[in-house]
């Protein structure tokens, strides 16, 4: 979790909690229990060592601990860690794993724009990338 955020910003699915559907969030999730559908979130998903994900994630950031059956498209960056279990496919700008960490797929690391592309073939709507910053003018020049 981003330290400027708000716990009350995060949605979380507590362990022993078990949800099948469709999740659309505006910011960061935090999943420790079992998931079995689509996540879609703008912000950071955490999946904790006993969570269970079977199903598509779409995001800016994960911090990866659980097993996932399904496609990782992340926006920014993936990070597996020690002692997971990924069977799946990755599609990501970049990917940090950890020793001991398992994963069984493909990987395709993404250029700019790619991910709203493939994030809106899943989603089926349109997603905007960010502005870019337009730079200041410096006074006085």
């Amino acid at each position: 979790m981003e330290p400027n955020v708000n716990v009350n910003d995060v949605s979380r699915i507590s362990a022993g909690t078990v949800i099948k559907g469709e999740i659309n969030s505006p910011s960061d999730i935090r999943i420790d229990g079992t998931f079995d559908g689509k996540v879609f979130s703008k912000g950071r998903v955490v999946v904790g060592e006993k969570a269970v994900v079977k199903g598509d994630l779409v995001c800016q950031n994960v911090d990866f601990w659980g097993t996932m059956k399904g496609n990782f498209y992340v926006k920014d960056t993936l990070s597996l860690k020690s002692g997971c279990t990924v069977d799946g496919d990755l599609h990501v700008k970049r990917l940090q794993v950890e020793l001991d960490a398992k994963f069984n797929g493909n990987c395709r690391m993404l250029g700019d724009g790619e991910f709203e592309k493939l994030a809106s073939q899943i989603t089926g709507q349109p997603v905007q990338a960010p502005r870019p910053v337009q730079p200041q003018p410096v006074p006085g020049k």
